[in-house]
């Protein structure tokens, strides 16, 4: 089981290269199509700013503008076609002019999984919304790795960690992810304050993945004074997992979707890549 078309979204910064890299390594151990898909943003400047002048002058910026974004994107699609070349990946490159909140979750559909990088919070980014990975899980359909905007990741998953709530949700994003914890050396399941404690909750999941051929096992923890979020993931680094699976709980408001806390919260405070699923 493997993935056979994983989509990249570019949003031309700084993080882009970190993401490209993380992308052919994925594809690399699936021998999967990689579409990389690269978004330029529409671009409307405040008209009132220049007068009788507007049309002309905010003609001149957004064509200057575009080819700043044009030139740009050229130079990453050099650098995929470059490493998916050495790396033997088949890759295709397609640019959008449109906003990223908008197009990423069209082209999603047509892939097995989205990788996207996690928002950071202190800058602005105009092809990349603090909203975007959690339009594109629950828009598409389709489960999205997120990638966190500091530190490099280059190595397939070896210790995978999935938070358990025996969901919807949850379960989805399991088998959305067997690709992954199938070829990964070690499969931690994680149960916070489980409401039946009768039984070693996730112990039926892990069984389940076991035979799939999962090295998998089933833990339980209770949070008391810290967020189920930071539970997730203090446990993550005690126990070194390099990756992280877990259902992402929320709804929709007209076109703004609200995502539960702790799926909020880890988007905020991630430190290692986490695949969701809706």
């Amino acid at each position: 089981m493997s993935f056979g078309t994983i989509l990249l979204h570019l949003n031309g910064g700084e993080r882009d290269g970190a993401n490209l890299d993380y992308a052919v390594m994925l594809a690399t151990q699936h021998r999967a199509h990689l579409v990389a898909l690269r978004t330029i943003a529409p671009f409307y400047p405040t008209i009132g700013a220049f007068g009788d002048a507007a049309v002309g002058v905010i003609a001149e910026l957004q064509e200057r503008y575009r080819a700043s974004e044009r030139a740009g994107a050229a130079k990453t699609r050099q650098t995929a076609e470059r490493l998916c070349g050495s790396a033997d990946v088949k890759l295709e490159w397609r640019e959008e002019e449109d906003f990223a909140d908008d197009i990423v979750p069209i082209h999603a559909r047509y892939a097995d999984v989205a990788i996207v990088g996690q928002p950071e919070r202190s800058k602005i980014e105009p092809n990349h919304s603090p909203e975007l990975p959690a339009n594109v899980v629950m828009g598409a359909g389709r489960p999205v790795i997120v990638v966190p905007y500091a530190g490099r990741f280059d190595k397939p998953p070896q210790h995978v960690l999935i938070a358990w709530s025996g969901t919807r949700e949850a379960t989805r994003a399991v088998h959305d992810a067997l690709p992954i914890l199938k070829r990964a050396a070690k499969v931690s399941v994680l149960s916070i304050n489980p409401k039946d404690g009768k039984h070693l909750p996730g112990a039926d999941i892990a069984a389940h993945l076991a035979r799939h051929g999962c090295k998998a096992e089933a833990a339980r923890t209770v949070s008391s004074d810290i967020s189920v979020a930071d539970v997730m993931l203090s446990d993550a680094s005690d126990i070194g997992a390099d990756f992280i699976v877990m259902g992402a709980y929320g709804h929709s408001r007209l076109r703004e979707w609200a995502l539960g806390g702790a799926t909020r919260d880890v988007l905020g405070t991630m430190t290692v890549p986490v695949l969701l699923s809706h």
